[in-house]
């Protein structure tokens, strides 16, 4: 009767906490993007309710670049691709702080926007070669 209540403890291991294909720097990407994007409408706009309502997506916009980027630097990459690619661990630090207050999202400067969409390029090509190995 009792083993109709247990189940069997499976162990299991992966290099990431769900199958491949979850995770991606395209959608930081297509948030970036869509900062970008906002920059370019509101800079031609007056019409205040309209500004408002912009800065706030764009924020918000701002905040999943952020937690796309976090989780693929604290879920994804592991200690080989750390060692590897000295340089991530910086590339993230300026990726995120470009999609933070300091960067997209507390300013409307579209450079700001194309430096980060940079920085997830960079980002991209290194997941692009981890994804090959």
């Amino acid at each position: 009767m009792l083993r109709r209540f247990v189940a069997r403890t499976i162990h299991v291991s992966s290099h990431c906490d769900l199958p491949c294909g979850v995770y991606d720097p395209a959608q930081a990407r297509i948030e970036a993007e869509s900062i970008k994007g906002i920059i370019a409408k509101v800079s031609g706009n007056d019409d205040p309710d309209f500004r408002t309502r912009a800065v706030l997506i764009k924020e918000q916009r701002a905040e999943l670049v952020k937690q796309h980027l976090w989780v693929l630097w604290t879920d994804y990459f592991k200690p080989p691709h750390f060692e590897k690619y000295p340089q991530l661990h910086n590339l993230f630090n300026e990726a995120t702080k470009l999609a933070g207050a300091s960067g997209a999202k507390g300013s409307m400067d579209a450079a700001l926007a194309e430096q980060l969409l940079s920085k997830i390029d960079e980002i991209a090509v290194i997941f692009a070669e981890t994804k090959q190995a």
